[in-house]
């Protein structure tokens, strides 16, 4: 009875795997009024042995997985890079990322402002990113492009939809578009890192004439700073997608241990990623507050945050060590946040909101706040 049954376990198989091929064919058969044992007898494949090893390969067999790569110099990281990693990460199973070395961008583009440590911690930190290759070239040349797929096992090459030409003109990604190995993404508009830096120096300007005429005891027009402070307004417009596409979707266990830490995050950096790895390995859920842009302004100027609430939450929410934010969190952790949340503990940094004024150097932002202390709430 075992013998009869394994030995046509490959007409259930067939049902499974190929109902439609397998219901032609026996119909087929059917019409010519031949047997499986005629089709045997004339010499042609035996049937049972041609459906078994076929569905054989098809069980046992393991699917390739696909490996895209994206370069990029991620300076000022921002949540248009994160959405770029993201898209690129959905076109294959593996995102590896290149980041540009400080030689290269430098040739091509100017000096940066982070530094390539800096930098490589703010890619690593994202949800999306498998590997990363440092000190990546800024154009795809051949020598480059044969040791992404020859050694990193690189399948398609990842870019955006704006173009990216060097210094003579030409295409940096010519190469890979040339051999069929290119893929393209839409770029996210209303953000850019030139677009970040003309908002720090705009606020930093404006702070500097709004102490001017403190000091010199001068009426300060009100429309010459409301326009001031519009001039560099971010054109991004948050939708509910946007960020159920950053979102983890899931939240925690019935037991998990959840970890509320809570700032201003702006200009997202490689201190924050390192603070917010601290305090995810302290449990299981790592609850994130993000404050409102009125409670920074409040205790960091007029002229901050630089960037707007919803753009400090996508970009806190591309973290890999964060699971869930608030949107705009209070400036206390109050009884009911605790028991709503289920909070465990709370993290906090130990350079405050309050004495972390960014005019007083860019350089600062950038520090890594590897040092916390914990309060713990209840157990």
């Amino acid at each position: 009875m075992t013998m009869e049954y394994e030995s046509n376990s490959w007409i259930w198989d067939g049902l499974y795997y190929y109902p439609h091929f397998f219901g032609g064919l026996m119909l087929t058969a059917a019409l010519l009024g031949v047997s499986t044992s005629y089709f045997g007898g004339i010499g042609v494949f035996s049937l049972p042995h041609l459906w078994s090893d076929c569905f054989h390969k098809k069980k046992c067999g393991k699917k390739k997985r696909v490996r895209v790569y994206m370069d990029g110099c991620f300076d000022l990281m921002h949540y248009g890079h994160a959405n770029a990693l993201r898209q690129a990460k959905a076109l294959g199973d593996e995102l590896v990322v290149g980041v540009v070395s400080d030689e290269e961008i430098i040739a091509n583009k100017g000096p940066p402002v982070l530094s390539m440590e800096e930098r490589l911690a703010l890619v690593s930190g994202l949800k999306w990113v498998d590997e990363v290759i440092a000190n990546a070239p800024y154009a795809i040349t051949e020598q480059f492009m044969n040791r992404l797929f020859n050694e990193h096992k690189i399948d398609y090459i990842i870019h955006g939809d704006d173009p990216c030409l060097l210094p003579d003109g030409t295409d940096a990604y010519a190469l890979a578009k040339k051999v069929g190995r290119y893929k393209q993404i839409k770029r996210t508009e209303g953000v850019s890192s030139t677009d970040i830096v003309g908002r720090i120096l705009s606020s930093m300007e404006d702070t500097k004439a709004c102490e001017d005429h403190n000091n010199a005891s001068l009426p300060r027009d009100p429309l010459r700073a409301i326009q001031s402070k519009d001039a560099h307004l971010s054109q991004f417009l948050p939708t509910s997608r946007r960020i159920v596409q950053f979102s983890n979707c899931k939240g925690p266990g019935p037991n998990a241990r959840v970890v509320y830490i809570d700032g201003a995050f702006d200009l997202f950096h490689a201190g924050h990623v390192e603070i917010l790895k601290k305090a995810r390995q302290l449990g299981d859920f790592l609850l994130v507050g993000i404050y409102t842009d009125q409670i920074v302004s409040e205790h960091r100027g007029s002229y901050h945050p630089i960037m707007h609430l919803h753009e400090r939450s996508l970009s806190v929410l591309a973290c890999r060590y964060v699971d869930e934010v608030i949107i705009g969190a209070p400036w206390e952790v109050t009884k009911d946040m605790i028991t709503t949340f289920n909070i465990c503990l709370v993290v906090h940094g130990t350079v405050s909101e309050t004495n972390t004024p960014l005019t007083v150097s860019l350089q600062f932002l950038y520090l890594p706040l590897i040092n916390y202390c914990i309060c713990y709430i209840h157990n």
